[in-house]
């Protein structure tokens, strides 16, 4: 059930409701890649959006149970000395998809229009090239067949900073705050700034921007992978019945004593003992 709370900041979507239809999704998802793989389709999703926004958790769910064989994910480190000399996309265009393969990128070639532009890592004239190539480059991709998907998270200032404070105190997930994440918080607005004109200049027909509200991490997850499953015009692809034939009886084989091998210590069976378990 949805609704209102007082600063009229919809509730968080209830527990339960929100596994139960997301592993109903993620079954979609599965007989998405199917007929990706059947029909030598090419995807490709961009997920860009503040630091702390959900993107990093949505496709942890997203890619859950897809074969990593078929769908990779693409996150890429800083460029190296090499790869800052080389045209701006060609670093990108290597991790593109061949035929039957889904691709998810963990920010993309859209670092130039945010993180890199807010912080000055690039030149205007290289800022200004970025917005002029972008809706041109992403034609080509939609031309040569490439379905391009393209997801913004958006995210509340104060929501924002509840998260950092979160990462900042959680060590399991402290190797998500960089310094870099830091330093954004004093830069809302000029990030806000940058994402209006990155908007502006590549919300295009061929790949238009679809807007994710992430105030509620299940809401933004379930509401996206939703989306892209009306996205991809994918059919249910029929497999052909499996059957599990009859063990085979035993040609002779007898496995080497234990002893001769190294085993990992049961590990378990300590920790169930001083748990009296």
């Amino acid at each position: 059930m949805t609704g209102e709370n007082g600063n009229g900041k919809k509730k968080r979507m209830d527990r339960e409701l929100y596994e139960t239809e997301l592993l109903r999704l993620q079954a979609k998802l599965v007989d998405m890649q199917e007929w990706v793989k059947t029909t030598g389709a090419r995807v490709v999703v961009l997920f860009e959006g503040r630091d702390a926004a959900g993107k990093g958790g949505t496709i942890k769910r997203v890619a859950e149970y897809l074969n990593p064989r078929l769908t990779r994910i693409a996150a890429l480190p800083t460029p190296t000395e090499r790869q800052k000399t080389q045209w701006y996309f060609q670093r990108y265009v290597a991790e593109l998809p061949a035929a039957g393969e889904i691709v998810l990128f963990d920010r993309s070639w859209y670092n130039r229009a945010g993180v890199e532009h807010v912080m000055g890592y690039c030149t205007s004239s290289e800022y200004q090239r970025f917005l002029h190539q972008c809706p041109i480059f992403e034609r080509m991709l939609v031309e040569d067949g490439i379905m391009l998907h393209k997801y913004w998270f958006s995210v509340s200032e104060k929501e924002q900073y509840k998260r950092f404070e979160s990462r900042l105190t959680d060590p399991m997930r402290r190797w998500k705050l960089s310094p870099t994440d830091i330093e954004s918080l004093d830069r809302f607005e000029e990030y806000s700034r940058a994402k209006d004109a990155m908007l502006v200049h590549t919300d295009i027909p061929e790949a238009p921007w679809n807007i994710v509200e992430a105030e509620d991490k299940r809401r933004a997850r379930i509401n996206m992978i939703a989306h892209l499953l009306t996205q991809v015009p994918y059919e249910e692809i029929q497999r052909p019945p499996l059957k599990l034939p009859k063990r085979p009886k035993s040609k002779g084989y007898e496995r080497p004593a234990r002893e001769l091998q190294r085993t990992v210590p049961d590990y378990a069976a300590e920790i169930e003992s001083a748990a009296g378990k």
